[in-house]
């Protein structure tokens, strides 16, 4: 199974951007599609955005439609978050998954690996 481990979070302002990456170990990284999610506090995970295997397919969510880029290296076993235009409702906790579904509004119970994920804060 693929291990994931997130990076790039951190303290930014409204209106400003973050990338966050996502390293894959293991040989399979090209087999899953990748995708983020976030927890805010109190709040249940949310699916932000997916990315098929191939690198062609994307979904997000509606609300970070325009503003974040799902991108990914088979070659380097990564995969990255493009955040712009940021806004405090962004605040969470980001994580990377990696499963073989793929679709809008991806449940947090249908992928099979996961990072520790990385806080990003976004102040007013």
């Amino acid at each position: 199974q693929v291990q994931l481990a997130e990076s790039g979070g951190g303290l930014v302002q409204s209106g400003g951007s973050l990338r966050l990456s996502c390293a894959a170990s293991g040989r399979t990284f090209s087999m899953y599609n990748m995708a983020w999610f976030r927890q805010a506090p109190g709040r249940e995970r949310e699916f932000v955005a997916v990315l098929s295997q191939n690198g062609v397919s994307t979904f997000y969510a509606d609300s970070v439609k325009g503003r974040f880029t799902i991108s990914r290296n088979n070659a380097k076993n990564t995969v990255n978050l493009q955040m712009n235009s940021l806004k405090p409702e962004d605040t969470a906790v980001y994580y990377c998954a990696a499963g073989v579904v793929i679709g809008p509004g991806l449940r947090p119970d249908v992928m099979d690996a996961w990072g520790k994920g990385t806080l990003v804060t976004v102040s007013s």
